[in-house]
């Protein structure tokens, strides 16, 4: 077999390929094989059919047509390895030349990744917010935890503002009674903003047993977006009782003895909170920086790929899941198509830069995955996903998805590598040592094309 490869831009080559016939005869005895038992001819026993009959009863063109969509993707995998190539996507074949007995000739042309030449990167600087927490911070995350442990008790006075009720609903459009627009024994905090628009007025000085009506726009069901007259009744008034901030509080609370204690550790949480916050944000900052640094082709093909990969996942999976299609959704964004096509090229073009540009580091550095560093992100991933880490394994290992997950671990010790490298100093001016970050990769998944090499692998037809 004889290739050649021709640049036809920095991110597409074409292959011409030549493939003496004697090279295609072990594709040609399977095609004979696969044939002779797909078919029965008088006088032959199935599977003993001579290949001569066969190419006078079938035509020898099906025989090389069977043969040749065999043979195609060993004699393209050969041109890509001989031509060291790292190639993306599916080929596009196209069979120039075909004499039976004598030559088998195609073309191929894919994308490939480009070459990037990453340059010195120890320059970068970034800033990122400086961990304080205040005495207010505190005061809100103490009340946060105290909201929890909050008692209620009915009364018989008016609701007010933080009580908690119990309402029978119905909501009328056009003065007919919706068929979803009813609901009983329905818990509502006066004030937590939550329902409908205007039932907070509508119930504030209300008893037990009263009822009032009140318009309102439709947030859901059969009637969205539409005007309605609903009418409340409140069957049940409750007190929200706040237990006292003191010493039993955190002992009721917390594995602490004093409300000092319980304090002090929720003020080391919320530090602990916001350093991981600004890790992220550190490495955040600094991939945007070392993205500036490198230039990248963009494959075309590719990138198309990438942008309706991403709308179609958003469509059929997330909206889906939602109840809206795009229109709705791009209504409540407030952005019209062209802005939204706009920003999802931009989402595109990132994540691949990112994926091209931390794979070549980690050649360029040497960055290897061990099997703890992937069983720690493969746990992560299950934990996320939803899924136990067995079950999480399962449809790794099945759905040949183990080097993507090796890929992502690699990506993220080389942008740790490159935060390592740069100077992050917070908004006091003063730099910041960042530890070992262990979700690293996270940052790496949020921005990066999950389906940037889809297809890689697949054998090319003609």
């Amino acid at each position: 077999m004889k290739s050649a490869v021709e640049t036809l831009n920095p991110t597409r080559v074409r292959l011409t390929v030549e493939v003496p016939f004697e090279e295609l005869k072990p594709s040609l005895d399977a095609a004979y094989k696969k044939i002779n038992q797909q078919v029965t001819v008088k006088g032959f026993r199935q599977g003993k059919i001579p290949a001569r009959v066969i190419d006078q009863r079938f035509g020898r063109g099906a025989v090389l047509e069977e043969a040749v969509n065999d043979a195609l993707p060993k004699f393209y995998t050969e041109a890509v390895n001989e031509g060291e190539l790292n190639v993306l996507g599916q080929p596009e074949v196209d069979i120039t030349e075909l004499k039976d007995g004598e030559l088998l000739a195609f073309t191929a042309e894919v994308d490939i990744r480009p070459a990037l030449e990453i340059p010195d990167y120890s320059g970068i600087e970034v800033e990122v917010d400086a961990v304080e927490v205040s005495d207010e911070d505190v005061d809100k995350s103490v009340e946060q935890l105290r909201e929890r442990f909050a008692t209620t008790s009915p009364v018989e006075r008016a609701a007010q503002d933080g009580d908690v009720l119990t309402l029978n609903l119905e909501a009328k459009v056009d003065g007919e009674v919706l068929e979803d627009g009813v609901a009983e024994g329905v818990s509502y905090t006066v004030g937590s903003g939550e329902l409908l628009d205007g039932i907070d007025e509508a119930v504030t000085g209300v008893e037990a047993g009263n009822s009032a009506t009140f318009t309102s726009e439709l947030k859901g069901g059969s009637a969205e977006g539409k005007e309605a007259e609903v009418t409340v009744e409140v069957t049940e008034v409750k007190s929200r009782e706040l237990p006292e901030l003191d010493d039993d509080f955190a002992q009721l609370a917390s594995e602490f003895d004093t409300l000092e204690e319980l304090r002090a550790d929720s003020r080391k949480r919320l530090e602990q909170m916001k350093k991981y916050d600004q890790a992220t944000q550190a490495q955040e900052k600094v991939l945007d920086e070392l993205l500036k640094l490198v230039e990248v082709p963009m494959p075309e093909k590719l990138l198309a790929d990438e942008i309706e990969t991403r709308k179609h996942n958003l469509v059929n999976h997330q909206l889906g899941q939602m109840g809206l299609d795009l229109a709705k959704y791009l209504e409540i964004q407030g952005k019209s198509e062209e802005e939204f096509d706009a920003e999802t090229k931009e989402q595109a073009e990132k994540g691949i830069k990112t994926q091209f540009i931390l794979d070549e580091l980690v050649n360029k550095e040497k960055l290897n995955v061990s099997q703890e560093e992937l069983t720690e992100h493969l746990m992560r991933r299950a934990q996320s996903s939803g899924m136990s880490p067995d079950q999480f394994a399962q449809a790794v290992v099945e759905g040949g998805q183990v080097p993507m997950l090796v890929g992502e671990v690699a990506r993220g010790k080389a942008l740790a590598v490159v935060v390592e490298a740069a100077t992050v100093k917070d908004s006091n001016g003063e730099v910041i040592e960042l530890d070992d970050e262990d979700e690293t990769a996270e940052t790496v998944e949020a921005t990066e094309a999950d389906e940037a090499e889809a297809g890689a692998e697949e054998k090319p037809e003609a």
